[in-house]
């Protein structure tokens, strides 16, 4: 495969759950939020069925008003800055990032995040990232997938996002992009195979080959 010309030319990453382990931290934090916004609390036996969930299946279930959202997600990223310690990446995230960026596919960030919070967990590896939209709305990311393929100059043909969450499926499919989906984050595999993804990785070692066309090089 030439290096100049892989399969994809822009990446578009989810960050929570898809490049940071942040699942335990929010684990241990949504029945502050609940208690503090006044939704329905996450019971231990409510975890599972929530992850084979959609957003909106969530919200309902959680009683979450819409018009609390944007508050909502401000004080989760409050949170998330003063927590920043405990969350890290995964394990293999940077070398498989660096193996896309020497293989000349630019990437993106896409995340409800702040920018300061998702630089802060990505350390090093955020300088390989070209382009950064943040702080997206719940149902507002096929607008910033807008954005960054715009910016990148690249045809959505060549683009692909992987998430690990239903909708970050639908927001692919939205703007007739690719879709990748990662089994170790918040939503079920089983949740995202029923929708049948472009690409399924299992392991974090997986996406770079894939993307650029080539056997498993981080295994060689």
């Amino acid at each position: 495969m030439n290096k100049a010309n892989p399969p994809y030319s822009l990446a578009i990453f989810d960050l929570d759950g898809t490049l940071a382990d942040s699942f335990p931290w929010f684990l241990r934090t949504i029945n502050d939020v609940a208690d503090h916004f006044n939704f329905r609390r996450v019971a231990q036996e409510d975890i599972e069925e929530l992850r084979h969930a959609s957003s909106r299946e969530i919200l309902s279930r959680l009683e979450v008003p819409l018009w609390k959202l944007p508050a909502i997600a401000r004080h989760a990223r409050r949170l998330k800055a003063e927590a920043a310690g405990e969350i890290s990446l995964f394990a293999g995230v940077e070398a498989m990032l660096r193996m896309l960026a020497d293989n000349g596919v630019q990437m993106a960030l896409v995340t409800s995040d702040s920018e300061a919070n998702a630089r802060e967990k990505l350390g090093d590896a955020a300088a390989l990232f070209s382009h950064f939209d943040c702080a997206a709305s719940l149902f507002g990311k096929p607008a910033k997938f807008r954005r960054v393929i715009r910016r990148a100059g690249v045809a959505p043909a060549r683009v692909i996002s992987i998430g690990d969450e239903v909708r970050d499926i639908d927001a692919a499919r939205a703007v007739g992009i690719a879709c990748g989906a990662v089994c170790w984050g918040y939503a079920a595999p089983a949740a995202l195979q029923a929708l049948r993804p472009d690409h399924v990785f299992e392991q974090i070692s997986d996406i770079a080959p894939a993307l650029i066309g080539a056997r498993n090089p981080m295994q060689a």
